[in-house]
């Protein structure tokens, strides 16, 4: 185990009101020793309370700032080691200046996530939990930040401990009864074996199949407005963002370039890119967007395609169909508030399969089906939190599920069979072990470091 002491600025550079320096390891009080002097004379740090007065610079005896510092001796602390906390004024030069001196008195720079990783390494978190901190930190929206609070409690590493406490009641019948299979053992009921088995793997599957609402709930999903030109693209990215993002004016081709924003669209993170409107470009500039539209179109995960309802669809409508047919997408019927031209059977016919919303982004009419459309689209379900049920999020989580629940089909079959003892446990070890994995029992350094590299420094 490492007994370096290491150190890092735990709050966002840039000028702020309070910036914080973290510090981790053996050396942790004596480096507040060296560098703090109290308003008032004190023998002891109290343990979790805080103290004011300032750090110095001991080789000038000059004051740094004026802090408030706090002390707390482990195990009760984030890494179950001494841990220092220096709250100071959030300047950058300041906060440099205090993590040089900490450095310059015995401390290392810390690695990404090193902080975590100790946490994790010394048995206060499961590698679950360790994962939802940099879950909660990137959460978009209440969905994700529910997801992240999920495991950061501990609910995965619950379920799949329950998981792994009843498999291993089942390996140990199974091992006595082979290695002692000349003695008296209690015998093994298969049916019940079978049963359990039975309820592993319909568990797993399940979380299993959460996994792509989880992922779109923790990473988001990105999304192109495309139309031919004057449609009201940039009109209906102003309307979702409530604000006036993108220029609008009557002119076609008022959009030159892809413009982007990140909207929650009930509980979904949606990247949103509001193309140029896609006809023959008349000059260089507008071919470049156009490109660049067809790029976007490319990239994103799905496409809302929005249709002029007040005109009858057109030769341009018609290409642009052609050009997005294979692509996953929700059809907005703008300009609502005007005399239909374009009936919506029609559109059905065209876009058979396709959720179909109609609009209009003058008046704010369909917008909240549009966004309900949207959420059922992708998380085909009505809009709410994961609060009450668990859902997988992690790749990671799920390739390990996957591989305990084929594991586990795979025992069931031989159950079945009644093949060779030695069979059914040698799936259920493998189980076992995939759960292990996803707890962090029997994960590799290298997969850890590959976890822990995508933290801030400082957490």
């Amino acid at each position: 185990m490492e007994e370096e002491t290491i150190a890092a600025i735990a709050t966002p550079l840039g000028e702020s009101g309070i910036g914080i320096v973290r510090v981790s390891g053996p050396l942790a009080e004596p480096i507040a020793r060296r560098l703090f002097k109290p308003e008032k004379e004190q023998a002891l740090f109290v343990s979790h309370h805080f103290h004011y007065g300032e750090i110095i610079d001991p080789a000038t005896g000059r004051p740094v700032d004026e802090v408030l510092i706090v002390v707390m001796k482990s195990p009760a602390t984030y890494t179950r080691e001494d841990i220092l906390e220096i709250h100071c004024h959030g300047g950058c030069f300041v906060l440099q200046k205090i993590l040089e001196l900490v450095l310059k008195h015995g401390a290392r720079m810390a690695y990404p996530g090193e902080f975590t990783k100790r946490a994790f390494l010394r048995g206060r978190i499961d590698l679950t939990q360790a994962e939802a901190v940099i879950d909660l930190i990137r959460a978009k929206t209440v969905a994700g930040l529910e997801i992240a609070h999920q495991q950061l409690r501990g609910w995965l590493f619950r379920e799949v401990t329950e998981l792994k406490d009843c498999l291993i009641e089942h390996l140990a019948l199974i091992e006595a009864n082979i290695d002692f299979s000349e003695e008296e053992v209690e015998s093994i009921p298969l049916g019940k074996m079978k049963h359990d088995l039975e309820g592993m793997v319909s568990k797993l599957q399940g979380w299993v199949n959460s996994y792509d609402e989880g992922k779109i709930l923790r990473e988001g999903i990105s999304c192109a407005i495309i139309g031919k030109a004057n449609v009201g693209k940039s009109s209906l990215l102003n309307v979702l963002l409530r604000e006036d993002r993108a220029i609008v004016t009557p002119v076609p081709g008022t959009t030159r370039d892809v413009i982007e924003e990140i909207l929650n669209i009930r509980g979904v993170p949606v990247r949103l890119m509001d193309t140029a409107g896609l006809r023959k470009a008349t000059d260089s500039i507008e071919r470049e967007g156009m490109r660049r539209t067809k790029e976007r179109v490319g990239e994103s995960d799905f496409i809302l395609l929005m249709l002029d309802g007040s005109e009858p669809l057109d030769a341009d409508d018609l290409d642009i169909l052609e050009e997005v047919k294979a692509k996953r997408k929700v059809v907005a019927v703008n300009k609502g508030d005007l005399p239909p031209r374009t009936s919506i059977e029609k559109v059905k016919i065209l876009f058979q399969g396709d959720p179909i919303v109609s609009i209009s982004c003058l008046t704010g009419k369909g917008v909240d089906d549009l966004r309900d459309a949207i959420h059922h689209f992708l998380i085909h379900r009505k809009a709410g939190t994961p609060a009450d049920r668990m859902v997988i999020a992690n790749l990671r989580h799920k390739m390990a599920l996957v591989q305990a629940k084929d594991s586990l089909l795979r025992a069931m079959s031989e159950v079945e069979d009644a093949a060779s003892l030695e069979f059914i446990a040698f799936e259920i070890r493998l189980a076992l072990e995939a759960l292990q994995e996803v707890v962090g029992e029997t994960t590799t350094d290298e997969i850890l470091d590959r976890i822990f590299e995508q933290f801030c420094i400082g957490k």
